[in-house]
């Protein structure tokens, strides 16, 4: 098993994201807490922890918690705007505490949108900037990528653009917009409908997969993602048997996730995919049951492929 944790360390943030799932609040994980949490995920023996927020890069002593996680011999990641580590030195501090693996958020490439969807104009210049610096420290470079109406018609653009513009980057994860306890209450208008991102998704994973880029994808149901099922997260947890452990900042706490299933329809009792699919995740909420359809095809082959894998 592979199991990874996350820790937020901060609710503090530089943007204004308007999907985001964990909006600012004036709260920062102090220094000892980490270090509980971080021993907590050794002593469980998994394999790393990625630290998210609000922005990581705004807590002065991320660098020591950083540090103290690869001391503990897990492989530590980073989720960031990307905001502050234009910043070379700030970049190279966290380099120097031993950090070589990083996560890029980004909403597209596009830069007024990206304006409008961060609530920062020059959102995409920072970003850029801080992607082209995790270049030339050789860092291992991902790009996180929430899932919304606003890009929902140019996934494809996004992944073509950036690995053209930065050929070091190995990884992409695409993750269907959450709209439980964030600003999509505020911001309904983000929320894609399946039918609306199923042509651009495919086509982005048809692209990357030719192109020898690893990625995954969260929060969409294999029905539309059918050829490309191996690369579910929640479908590789359900067949491998793996956990998550999140540690919030605010009243959620500690969150132990041992089942990754969410909402079925009766097309999802008929569907060969059933035991291997999340299924719609809120669904008849944000998402529509509508939109699911059955698969007959060989889950074998997926498990197969699953289990043979990192």
């Amino acid at each position: 098993m592979a199991n990874i944790g996350y820790i937020q360390v901060t609710r503090r943030c530089n943007q204004k994201c308007r999907f985001c799932s964990n909006p600012e609040i004036e709260k920062d994980l102090s220094f000892d807490r980490a270090k509980e949490q971080i021993d907590e995920f050794a002593r469980l023996k998994y394999r790393g922890i990625i630290l998210t927020g609000g922005e990581p890069t705004l807590l002065d002593e991320l660098d020591r918690i950083v540090e103290y996680g690869i001391g503990k011999g897990l492989e530590v990641r980073v989720i960031t705007n990307g905001q502050r580590l234009s910043d070379k030195k700030l970049f190279r501090r966290l380099y120097d505490s031993g950090l070589r693996s990083v996560h890029f958020s980004v909403h597209t490439v596009r830069n007024r949108l990206q304006g409008f969807l961060t609530g920062k104009k020059d959102s995409l210049r920072h970003l850029f900037a801080s992607i082209q610096n995790a270049g030339r420290l050789n860092m291992m470079t991902m790009i996180n990528i929430v899932i919304n109406k606003y890009n929902s018609d140019h996934l494809d653009e996004i992944v073509i653009t950036l690995t053209e513009k930065f050929p070091f980057i190995r990884h992409f994860i695409f993750n269907n917009i959450d709209p439980t306890m964030n600003r999509v209450s505020e911001n309904p208008d983000t929320v894609a409908k399946l039918t609306d991102f199923e042509m651009s998704l495919n086509n982005a994973l048809k692209y990357l997969q030719k192109s020898g880029y690893s990625f995954r994808v969260e929060r969409v149901p294999l029905c539309y993602m059918a050829e490309f099922a191996e690369y579910s997260t929640e479908t590789r947890k359900i067949i491998k048997g793996e956990e998550r452990i999140v540690n919030f900042l605010d009243d959620k706490g500690k969150i132990v996730q041992e089942r990754f299933y969410h909402g079925k329809t009766d097309v999802c009792k008929v569907c060969t995919y059933n035991s291997i699919c999340a299924g719609l995740y809120e669904m008849d909420t944000y998402y529509s049951s509508k939109e699911l359809y059955p698969l007959f095809l060989d889950p074998a082959f997926v498990i197969r492929r699953v289990l043979q894998s990192d």
